[in-house]
């Protein structure tokens, strides 16, 4: 992550170095026409190459700009070289050599390392072939090849210092994240014990005032209410107050409810789960009109277009007699032969609403 100030300030000064280049070539343009019209074109391709390195935005400097800079460093020593007089002392007539160094410099720090390296490595040989060893400490040579490992060395730092960063940026939102759910966990769970301690205390203080002699129709509220606390863990996306005073109506009446959350209701808002909720609720009280024996209501997996389905199945007498003892109360299998008191899908949305089955 890099400030844009500080971008800014380095684009800036790498524009006036390279200003500064153009201003010295224009000061020891040759006389000859053909000769000042050589340098001039080259004047013209590094200030276009120069502007395209700096300015075109992006993580990384396009190949394609790379490529256009490349060519500039290899076209510029080859046509300049010629028109500088080497019998006479060195001058600025030579602004090339230090001209393809800024430019590689600012691909060196645009993540286009291998292509200044390239560039530069082509200027000094070209230098010393034309100008002899010399070249690399009168007309700079050595000099671009210093900058540019300078240039290396902190683009690779700072893209070090960049991984850092992003790294302590992930983590940071990371931890972000745990702690937001670690909160959710607990706020849930407060919840769930508020609710559970609701429904249960008047039984627990009645079964201490009474040191557990309850008679037989408070042992049957007990354990409405333990299967009560079970829908709390196992069907919580289901239950509202509404549903939940149905559900006992319906097991006070001697009946088997299971209720089984899937996951099915995370993805609906608020809204449209206080609908499905709704909607539940009237379909128990539909059950408990149709003397359901056993009601299982379960959410539909993600995808699907009905987002609860309920079934209400009316026993033979024993297995009637056995459900309202509680011993078919994790059974889902049932007597093939039972016949369908109730059958209902409840939409996912509004729009679209599920198709109601019979009801007999």
């Amino acid at each position: 992550m890099r400030a844009p100030g500080t971008r800014g300030s380095a684009t800036g000064l790498a524009a006036l170095f390279s200003l500064v280049h153009l201003v010295l070539a224009a000061s020891t343009l040759p006389a000859a026409p053909a000769d000042a019209a050589r340098v001039v074109s080259c004047m013209v391709l590094y200030a276009a190459a120069t502007a395209l390195a700096l300015f075109v935005r992006g993580p990384a400097l396009p190949v394609w700009v790379a490529c256009f800079a490349l060519a500039t460093a290899f076209v510029m020593p080859i046509v300049c070289a010629p028109v500088v007089d080497l019998s006479v002392a060195p001058t600025y007539s030579t602004w090339w050599i230090a001209a393809v160094g800024t430019l590689m410099v600012v691909l060196a720090v645009r993540q286009r390392g291998p292509f200044a390296w390239a560039g530069v490595l082509f200027c000094t040989v070209h230098s010393v072939a034309w100008a002899g060893l010399g070249a690399l400490g009168e007309l700079g040579a050595l000099g671009s090849v210093i900058w540019l490992s300078v240039a290396t060395g902190f683009s690779i730092a700072m893209n070090h210092a960049n991984r850092i960063t992003r790294d302590f940026v992930r983590a940071e939102q990371e931890t972000v994240d745990w702690q937001a759910a670690q909160d959710a966990h607990v706020s849930e769970r407060q919840v769930r014990l508020g609710q559970t301690t609701r429904m249960a205390l008047p039984m627990l203080q009645r079964i201490i005032d009474t040191c557990g002699d309850l008679d037989t129709d408070e042992r049957a509220e007990s354990l409405h209410l333990e299967q009560a606390i079970r829908d709390e863990i196992r069907g919580r996306s289901l239950l509202s107050d509404d549903v939940r005073t149905e559900v006992m109506r319906l097991r006070r009446r001697g009946a088997v409810v299971q209720l089984h959350d899937d996951g099915g209701l995370d993805d609906l808002d608020v809204r449209e789960q206080q609908r499905v909720h709704g909607e539940l609720a009237e379909a128990l009280r539909r059950a408990f009109e149709a003397q359901a024996d056993s009601v299982i209501v379960r959410t539909v997996p993600d995808g699907a277009d009905a987002a609860v389905t309920v079934v209400g199945l009316r026993l033979d007498a024993a297995e009637s007699e056995s459900a309202a003892l509680g011993a078919a109360d994790d059974d889902e299998d049932g007597d093939e032969d039972d016949s369908v008191a109730l059958w209902l899908e409840i939409a996912r949305s509004a729009e679209s609403p599920a198709p109601a089955g019979p009801q007999r």
